[in-house]
């Protein structure tokens, strides 16, 4: 099953027979989000691999498990079929490119429609895939909760703040807080195009319920299944 949040706001509907799609209206600036549980979606998406682009087939076909294959196609299937219906085209058709890297300047940017008709973000990991399409930049990020050992491994790498929060925490919710924090900051390091490249302690979004607010960009959470967090950042009109 997937769900999605139109641009008015309103939830779409449940597929007959689906559990609760945990959707969200989604944030200004934000024209469609895409939840996508790949279990359900692998099968159509695989039977539909000739979408793909030559890179795109080819790095599916690199994957070793999978669990891997299965979630890079459904969320690049989506994506051409998203992109697809709002350009006007055929998914197949959908030209895709990369913004130079903000570091070295490679070819290995973030991912663009050539003349930014639409901008777009996609993320997917083992059981979950999230897509979003705005009209100003824009990241996504969906993570499966951490391992205890990952999230002491990482937090000290992150903003004071942030790690302030996750050290009055401990058991799940230390693991909710930190997941929560990681794909605030996954999603705008992608929207800004900077990735992981940039030191994860200088911008603060926050590990509590409600993200920090950063000047020029809206971070909002996008509820997802359990076990599970996901976010979705988007630039401002006029940053």
């Amino acid at each position: 099953m997937s769900t999605e949040s139109p641009a008015d706001g309103r939830p779409a509907p449940v597929s007959p027979g689906g559990t609760d799609p945990r959707t969200a209206p989604a944030p200004p600036g934000v024209e469609r989000i895409f939840y996508g549980r790949v279990a359900e979606l692998a099968a159509d998406a695989l039977a539909h691999r000739e979408t793909l682009d030559d890179a795109e087939r080819a790095k599916l076909a690199g994957f070793l498990r999978p669990q891997d294959q299965e979630a890079y196609a459904v969320g690049h299937v989506a994506l051409r079929r998203l992109l697809g219906e709002r350009l006007g085209t055929a998914p197949a058709d959908v030209v895709l490119e990369r913004r130079p890297c903000t570091q070295c300047g490679g070819p290995h940017g973030r991912p663009v429609v050539p003349g930014d008709p639409v901008h777009f973000s996609l993320s997917h990991t083992t059981g979950g895939v999230l897509i979003a399409l705005a009209t100003t930049a824009v990241g996504v990020d969906i993570e499966r909760l951490p391992a205890p050992t990952t999230v002491d491994e990482i937090s000290g790498q992150l903003h004071p703040g942030e790690r302030d929060e996750l050290d009055r925490l401990a058991g799940e919710d230390r693991l909710r807080a930190f997941a929560r924090c990681w794909t605030r900051k996954e999603a705008f390091l992608k929207a800004t195009g900077t990735g992981l490249n940039e030191d994860l302690s200088l911008t603060e979004v926050g590990a509590g319920p409600l993200p920090v607010p950063v000047p020029g960009w809206s971070i909002a959470d996008v509820p997802a299944d359990p076990g599970y967090a996901a976010a979705v950042a988007v630039a401002l009109p006029g940053r």
